[in-house]
């Protein structure tokens, strides 16, 4: 079982001093930069010109500068621009900037892992990555608590990576949840299979499929839509809560019955070697088919990307989720 580090394994101490920069102001980058801002670490923020996101950064107490800028004050420097524009950016604004002993952050190892990035060897490369989305991240530490972080050491210039990356994770608030140690690739390759195959891809597909298949039998739209789509928050949330077992446990015999019986019928072991050439196309040593095919659609612009964003717009479950969901006054919260 791996171990969990907790603040008392944390030393704030070693990041006392330094200047850390995050560049970019979104999602991630917000939480973090606040968490760490009220943990006492001395952050600033490096935004593009013209970015929305500087009157908000300001507004929230931080000293915000161009990114050329922003690497050149910071001693650390998070990158948590999108997957897609960091190697650019790294090449033109933070490269240049970087003196020995520096440190370069991530909350995504894809760059590094597909070797997008090359940071040159005196260094420090690190990953701090809180599982969870920006908005929770930020919430929870305010309330006092923490969401589970990962951390993981790429290139050891210092000597101190590895303190640096766990005290990093504390001032983001993971040490009082609880931080694990992982690599790049574990956390890269594992991050990609699960989106594709299970949290976004997987699922995704198997509630169009059931929509379907109920709405083509003749059901009624808005019945097949709270069944294949509304309901799947009923039950993410017991496990979420509890895992499988707490699911089960709270849902009826019936259900249950169902699912043990059924469910391995839909997936079964052709989804999970379909699963597997999945895997296949994320993992380095297996040709990166993915990341290269990701990086190619990047540089074109995005045509095959924008065609099945436009394709899932108009499946019809959407247009009977947003018929359904205008009754919802709750959901505007």
């Amino acid at each position: 079982m791996a171990q969990l580090f907790y603040d008392a394994d944390c030393d704030l101490g070693v990041l006392q001093g330094k200047t850390i920069a995050v560049i970019g102001y979104g999602s991630q980058g917000h939480a973090q930069a606040q968490n760490m801002k009220d943990s006492g670490l001395k952050v600033i923020i490096g935004l593009k010109d013209g970015s929305k996101s500087i009157k908000d950064a300001k507004e929230a107490g931080f000293e915000v500068y161009s990114i050329a800028e922003a690497a050149k004050k910071a001693d650390i420097i998070q990158i948590l621009a999108p997957d897609t524009v960091q190697a650019a950016t790294y090449e033109k604004d933070i490269q240049p900037n970087l003196e020995p002993g520096n440190a370069i952050v991530f909350s995504h190892g894809f760059n590094i892992h597909y070797d997008l990035i090359n940071p040159p060897k005196d260094i420090d490369v690190y990953m701090v990555a809180p599982k969870g989305p920006g908005h929770l991240v930020r919430r929870v530490y305010t309330e006092g608590g923490g969401v589970p972080c990962l951390i993981a050491v790429h290139q050891d210039a210092t000597g101190t990576a590895r303190k640096r990356a766990l005290a990093h994770a504390a001032g983001v608030g993971g040490g009082r949840a609880g931080i694990l140690e992982t690599s790049f690739r574990e956390e890269t390759e594992t991050d990609l299979f699960g989106e594709q195959v299970v949290l976004c891809g997987g699922l995704s597909a198997l509630i169009q499929a059931g929509f379907e298949t109920l709405t083509e039998a003749g059901y009624d739209p808005e019945i097949a839509y709270f069944e294949c789509l509304h309901e799947v928050k009923l039950i993410t949330d017991l496990i979420y809560e509890g895992g499988l077992a707490r699911m089960r446990f709270s849902i009826s015999d019936t259900a249950e019955y169902g699912d043990l019986t059924r469910g391995p019928r839909i997936i079964d072991a052709g989804t999970k070697a379909r699963m597997k050439e999945v895997l296949n196309e994320i993992q380095k040593d297996k040709g990166a088919k993915f990341a290269k095919e990701w990086v190619a659609e990047t540089k074109a612009g995005y045509p095959n990307f924008q065609k099945l964003r436009d394709k899932g717009a108009a499946h019809p479950i959407e247009a009977v989720g947003a018929r359904l969901r205008s009754m919802m006054k709750w959901l505007a919260k």
